[in-house]
């Protein structure tokens, strides 16, 4: 048997007498506790399109990684309405006129 006590876990009670939070300094070389339920970036690459408006929308993604999971479908629907539009819109913008059609003369 050993006549060492081991070290207090995060939220027992310490020597102190006082219950330690999450919020609070930990004894050195504690490693820090992972919270699952907090918000963690996906970490998704995002590759620049040439297109400042589609890159802005795309990096409007990241606002996304700081949110609780309830807060993401208010910036995806945002985003998916910013890229739509932005599609939408190359529908509307004049290209080059067609050519013309050659005459067949029909006999």
């Amino acid at each position: 048997m050993s006549d060492t006590v081991p070290q207090a876990a995060a939220g027992t009670v310490p020597e102190s007498g006082r219950e330690t939070g999450p919020d609070e300094p930990r004894e050195q070389g504690e490693p820090p506790e992972h919270d699952p339920a907090a918000p963690a970036p996906l970490a998704v690459p995002r590759v620049p399109t040439g297109d400042a408006e589609v890159d802005a929308l795309l990096d409007r993604l990241a606002d996304a990684d700081h949110l609780a999971t309830d807060g993401h479908v208010e910036v995806y629907e945002d985003v998916h309405r910013g890229l739509r539009d932005a599609l939408t819109a190359l529908d509307a913008r004049p290209g080059p006129p067609a050519p013309p059609v050659p005459y067949r003369h029909r006999s």
